[in-house]
């Protein structure tokens, strides 16, 4: 084990430098930026600028200054925020974080417990719902989705609202606070967990297909066991295994995946942040990002990886 996590750390270092050296190079590349793309600053302020934040000079030393800034844990300064771009980041990335965990959790159990139930009844008119109802999730746009949950559950019922962290004008604290969160976060929630439970429930549902025609399920029906614990025991135990190589992609998706979500609800959120820097060509906030996102990718692949041998010991690594 030693070796093999010897052995990824630095593979994961190589990929990681390849990874950087490619999205700084496709940011600095893209034509315009903040500074040039400011229609307010005269021509001498803009190259003023540009030499002060040192844009004028040749891309490997701009890269090569950017890696070593980012060695010291400064990924760089956001020109449209006027901020540090990991200040802003310790801003906003926790509110994202708060809705994936929440949506991410919900989604797994959900789509366990239906594909579970779904591969038992193969089939049946439930199986059949299912699979129609995963299909339309999986088709469907999010942003449909959730400007339909925003007119139905917001505009005409009024039981949610229908975007914001909290009320306008709200100064709650404690578990007033708290509450007014869980109230505006549960809509985007709603949304967020059946776009994800769709495909998961497919995928558990497949792979509980293939294991309930095992040899030794059978053998514990034979012994008189009762369905649920061989279903949720011994079944369900072996279909999870090809499922923890997904843990790799949770970690990134975590912050990235909620981008268009939080733009719809206006939730304050790295990817609401995120957005607006495409707009204002803020490519050092953007850089930043997709870095991060790279860094929690090799990261989730070597934890998925890690945890595969953790259950199933039969699983060597090399």
């Amino acid at each position: 084990m030693g070796t093999y996590l010897t052995k990824r750390i630095i593979y994961m270092i190589v990929i990681l430098f390849a990874a950087s050296f490619l999205i700084f190079s496709l940011y600095a590349l893209t034509p315009g930026d903040f500074i040039s793309s400011n229609i307010k600053l005269s021509p001498e302020r803009k190259a003023e600028l540009r030499e002060i934040y040192g844009l004028s000079k040749p891309l490997l030393e701009r890269y090569g200054i950017w890696m070593n800034n980012v060695f010291h844990g400064d990924f760089g300064f956001s020109l449209a925020q006027q901020q540090p771009v990991l200040k802003l980041f310790n801003q906003y990335i926790w509110n994202s974080f708060l809705l994936a965990v929440v949506s991410t959790f919900l989604t797994w159990v959900i789509a366990v417990i239906i594909g579970v139930v779904s591969a038992y009844k193969q089939y049946s008119w439930f199986d059949t719902i299912v699979m129609v109802a995963i299909f339309a999730a999986m088709s469907i746009p999010s942003f449909f989705i959730g400007l339909f949950l925003i007119k139905i559950l917001a505009v005409d019922l009024k039981w949610l609202p229908p975007g914001g962290m909290l009320t306008t004008g709200s100064n709650a604290t404690g578990w007033a606070y708290i509450k007014e969160v869980i109230h505006h976060m549960t809509l985007p929630v709603i949304v967020m967990t059946l776009l994800g439970v769709g495909s998961l429930t497919r995928y558990f549902r497949s792979n509980m297909i293939d294991v309930i025609k095992q040899d030794y399920i059978r053998t514990a029906r034979a012994k008189g066991l009762k369905e649920d614990k061989v279903l949720f025991r011994h079944a369900l135990r072996n279909a999870l295994l090809p499922a923890i190589t997904l843990v790799g992609f949770e970690l990134p998706a975590l912050f990235g995946g909620s981008i268009i979500i939080e733009k719809i609800f206006n939730w304050p959120g790295i990817g609401q942040l995120y957005m607006q820097s495409f707009s204002l060509r803020d490519y050092p906030l953007l850089m930043g990002f997709t870095m991060l996102l790279a860094i929690l990718t090799v990261i989730g692949t070597l934890l998925s990886d890690v945890l595969y041998h953790i259950a199933d010991p039969r699983v060597r690594l090399h």
